[in-house]
């Protein structure tokens, strides 16, 4: 089965940056779609970076100018690029794709991100 593995989150200031990674593993499967979600705190989970095996993008309206989803398919290995974090960003930060016939993979552990003075 495929598996996921987030990376990259840790504790920063207003303002900073960091650089989540969602690396594959296993059975690889063609894929459509790729995307990155978090959940704050007694929150539900949102999506915040989705892009297809197309090239396009959609993002949040809250991370949208600040926040950058990329792949490199050499690596099976995605990537969100935040920037100007702030506290409101805090979550766990997970990783999904969907394939080319609508499947998903396992919610892996996530990834936290800290956004505090």
């Amino acid at each position: 089965q495929m598996q996921l593995v987030e990376s990259g989150g840790g504790l920063v200031q207003p303002g900073g940056s960091l650089r989540l990674s969602c690396a594959a593993s296993g059975i690889i499967f063609s894929i459509s779609a790729m995307g990155w979600y978090r959940q704050a705190p007694g929150k539900q989970r949102e999506l915040v970076a989705a892009l297809t095996s197309g090239g396009s993008t959609n993002y949040a309206d809250s991370v949208k100018g600040r926040f950058t989803i990329s792949r490199d398919n050499a690596k099976n290995t995605f990537y969100l690029q935040m920037n100007s974090l702030k506290p409101e960003d805090t979550a766990v930060y997970y990783c999904n794709v969907k394939t080319v016939i609508g499947s998903r993979a396992s919610w892996g552990q996530g990834t936290q991100v800290t956004v505090s003075s």
